[in-house]
């Protein structure tokens, strides 16, 4: 399937340094598409995995960002410690709990509560631990770092990188740094990098066949009928539509006589 410029993703390595709206606006710029998202923002010292969403498949943002992420980091100990007894105090994170957002954070500053999945120790050298950790989106790394130092005397996050967010990941063949990516663009090889935001969207979300025969009058939102349906399987809350190779649009299950699915976006 060749990539629509328009509709389609980019899995951008994100250096350390500009804000993850800087690179939005520099992709932008540079390929002149009408709107540029991220999926998840990374404070400007934060590297690895930025998702970034061309036109259309902007809309298709909240799918995405909502998954879990994985980070690698380095975080400096204020005192000494053994590596059993850190293992077992970052075990004690592991699970549900209540963060208190940053005060320089864009959202508002009420503890809410995230899940840690894995927070564990990949190498001790000294007061300096290479982790790697698991969690809800939403997490906050650098205040999962403190909390952590609260309980063994101090620590403080040194480096930080996101290497999974949601599908995407460090081992995909189409992730990219920035000077890959200008180099595709004068080589004249997006294509080669553009990830099709309908292959994509089958990635997080179940894939629903219906049938053509109306094809016109669902592309204007119209609600899927029973008589839509290729099959009468029972459908998942949400999912994504298609008529063959075509993505129609993501629709949620509901039940309104012979309507049993509305529109949350149609591609047309």
């Amino acid at each position: 399937m060749k990539p629509s410029l328009n509709f389609s993703l980019l899995n951008i390595d994100k250096p350390a340094g500009p804000t993850s709206f800087s690179i939005d606006k520099f992709i932008k710029d540079t390929l002149k598409v009408s709107k540029v998202s991220h999926f998840g923002t990374l404070d400007p010292q934060v590297t690895g995995i930025l998702p970034i969403a061309l036109g259309r498949a902007c809309r298709l943002n909240e799918y995405f960002m909502h998954s879990d992420k994985t980070y690698v980091g380095i975080m400096h100990l204020r005192e000494k410690i053994t590596k059993s007894l850190l293992e077992k105090e970052m075990k004690k994170f592991i699970g549900v709990i209540t963060q208190l957002p940053p005060i320089k954070s864009a959202v508002k500053r009420a503890p809410r509560q995230r899940e840690i999945f894995e927070f564990k120790i990949i190498e001790k050298s000294g007061q300096e631990v290479l982790f790697s950790t698991k969690v809800q989106a939403g997490t906050y790394i650098r205040k999962l770092v403190h909390d952590l130092g609260e309980k063994i005397g101090g620590a403080h996050m040194l480096e930080l990188r996101r290497t999974q967010a949601s599908v995407f990941k460090e081992s995909d063949k189409n992730f990219i740094n920035l000077y890959d990516f200008e180099k595709a663009v004068k080589e004249d090889a997006l294509s080669e990098i553009l990830i099709p935001a309908e292959e994509a969207i089958k990635l997080v979300l179940p894939e629903i066949q219906i049938k053509k025969d109306n094809l016109k009058q669902l592309l204007t939102g119209r609600p899927l009928m029973k008589f839509d349906l290729s099959d009468n399987k029972p459908l998942p809350e949400k999912f994504a539509a298609f008529i063959k190779d075509k993505f129609i649009g993501v629709y949620y299950s509901i039940k309104e006589g012979d309507i049993v699915a509305k529109p949350e976006f149609v591609y047309n």
